[in-house]
């Protein structure tokens, strides 16, 4: 099969692109390596795609011209977005990497014809700051990015049901692995630990509960996507782990594997933040065959292996 991954050079697309090259696809990967967080980063991960057989494009949804991308594309994983929750982020930059990429993206792909499924991958943000229900709750976003990733869903899924193309969405939960963001709680504290430096602990966080999710279940369960397009159209999936954990657990967990101590030290809370995550992935499961098998103790001690491996350059 011809896909497209967006975002190719982020943290779980990277990811994604690799496995399905190795799996036989044509893979083309697209990324506008924008400068949330240090370029050099995605140029390695980009670097690891293109080595795996995937061919890599610089393009930006929200102003390129998409059609050539598009061509000859049978499945469509759309990653690309304005991560994270942070109040130095404009609601611009969400509304535009978030809502007006995807619509350009969605307009390319109707009119390039053909597409068996177009992927929209989400976040459990959606769901607001409790996220622990099934795929019919009521949604809630508390922050901008949880705004505007659901209101591209909603747009994704209007164009399945207009018959514009088949679309699905996946909501992910806190994933986590080698290549995480270097924002994110695990690359923070994993380098904060090994540097001996102070580790940034939003307030409250310490109990937050989280279905921390490694990111090689993430993959295995988009990639079903391509083995059963017909019954993923129209649909919406929770991915992530039905197991759950406190934040302090996992900052244990990753002390314990390095063997040193956390200098926790307390600032004030994010707004936006959530305050609980459980994933319900009994429908992925019935409908997918989906189980998430890579336990929290697996998982980060290949992140801390990948961190010692190549530590993280200046933010």
């Amino acid at each position: 099969m011809r896909i497209l991954v967006t975002g190719a050079a982020g943290f779980v697309a990277s990811h994604l692109a690799e496995r399905l090259a190795r799996d036989g696809h044509d893979v083309l990967g697209l990324d506008n390596f924008s400068d949330y967080y240090a370029e050099a980063l995605k140029r390695e991960n980009a670097a690891a795609v293109a080595a795996s057989g995937a061919e890599i494009l610089e393009i930006d949804l929200a102003s390129d011209d998409l059609s050539r991308a598009l061509a000859g594309v049978e499945i469509v994983y759309h990653l690309a977005a304005q991560p994270g929750i942070s109040a130095s982020t404009p609601f611009e930059s969400y509304l535009r990497n978030n809502f007006v990429a995807s619509q350009r993206l969605l307009e390319a792909a109707a009119a390039a014809g053909n597409l068996a499924l177009f992927v929209n991958v989400s976040t459990s943000s959606v769901y607001g700051r409790n996220a622990t229900d099934p795929e019919t709750a009521p949604l809630r976003p508390a922050s901008y990015y949880g705004v505007t990733k659901l209101a591209a869903e909603a747009l994704a899924l209007s164009y399945h049901e207009n018959r514009l193309l088949p679309a699905t969405s996946f909501r992910l939960f806190s994933v986590y692995g080698p290549r995480e963001r270097p924002e994110k709680l695990f690359p923070r504290l994993i380098r904060s630990i090994v540097e001996g430096k102070p580790f940034p602990l939003y307030a409250g966080a310490a109990e937050h509960s989280r279905s921390f999710t490694y990111v090689g279940d993430i993959v295995e369960g988009l990639v079903r996507a391509t083995e059963a397009t017909d019954a993923c159209a129209g649909e919406v999936f929770n991915l992530g782990s039905d197991s759950e954990f406190k934040t302090l657990e996992a900052i244990r967990i990753v002390e314990r594997l390095i063997g040193g101590s956390a200098q926790l030290d307390d600032v004030a809370a994010r707004p936006g933040d959530q305050l609980r995550t459980a994933a319900c992935i009994d429908k992925i499961r019935e409908r997918l065959g989906y189980q998430p098998c890579v336990t929290l103790e697996e998982g980060l001690a290949h992140s801390v292996d990948w961190f010692r491996e190549r530590p993280l350059p200046p933010n």
